[in-house]
């Protein structure tokens, strides 16, 4: 399905919410009719994921499932939030893995407008991290994939409870959303990074293996969960809020003042 054949009226249509899902049916017939048999190539290549992108934070693991998927689909865009919070290195990490791995950078930014009305300060983060979040991430999200019907995320079921049955593919509201390391372990993580010597993020020797904002983010202890240091000030809070589920939806329209750039 290309970009301009994507009509989210159809989707909907063929996807009836609480029927059955003929398209994930399908697709998960045809690459993995179980989990020993997954065929992750030939359902990146499949024609109704043509338009698909990666959405990448550029943190821990990123570089691994960035080399993973362009080695299957060279020429796929990534797109990136940049949230006005990151830390520096991860700043520097994205423009080296853009330069080491040749890839079609996409920038996507806060709406101004929103920023000014809603963190006028930039301390939202302080006292309403999941309404930052709604504004830094979860908005700017929505524009850039506004013209795609399906989009490719790095989560793994190890990541911690809330992800321990992560399927290969599921709903993103209406978008498909693929996550081609739901199954990877940790070590096939790290063997991955050392079998294609590719670089780490700066901060992972500083204590960081899960990098969010840099306000939002802190080392973790030896012992404690990899995710223990997102969101230290807000112990109940465990995802950015971009993973919508199937039922979920937006609850604001497109910002009509986002910044994107592709470089």
């Amino acid at each position: 399905m290309s970009t301009s054949e994507h009509d989210p009226s159809n989707e909907m249509s063929s996807w009836p919410m609480g029927g059955v899902d003929a398209e994930l049916g399908r697709l998960q017939t045809t690459y993995f009719p179980s989990l020993i048999e997954a065929d992750i190539a030939g359902l990146l290549n499949d024609p109704i994921l043509a338009d698909t992108v990666i959405v990448s934070s550029f943190g821990a693991e990123s570089a691994a499932l960035l080399h993973y998927v362009t080695g299957i689909r060279p020429g796929i865009p990534v797109i990136f939030l940049d949230t006005g919070k990151h830390f520096p290195e991860t700043l520097a990490y994205r423009d080296a893995l853009v330069g080491r791995l040749g890839l079609r950078l996409i920038v996507t930014r806060p709406d101004t407008g929103t920023l000014a009305d809603e963190d006028p300060h930039g301390q939202l983060y302080a006292v309403n991290p999941n309404g930052c979040c709604t504004i830094r991430k979860t908005f700017p999200l929505q524009d850039a994939l506004a013209e795609v019907s399906s989009w490719i995320s790095g989560r793994k079921r190890f990541q911690g409870a809330s992800r321990a049955a992560l399927p290969l593919i599921e709903r993103d509201g209406t978008r498909i959303k693929l996550n081609p390391f739901a199954l990877w372990s940790r070590e096939d993580i790290q063997a991955y990074f050392e079998t294609h010597d590719l670089p780490r993020h700066p901060l992972e020797t500083a204590g960081y293996p899960s990098i969010g904002c840099a306000p939002c983010t802190r080392a973790v202890a030896a012992g404690e969960d990899p995710r223990a240091g997102r969101w230290p000030q807000m112990p109940d809070k465990s995802e950015c809020g971009i993973h919508l589920g199937p039922d979920g939806h937006f609850v604001r329209g497109s910002a009509t003042r986002n910044t994107k750039g592709e470089t």
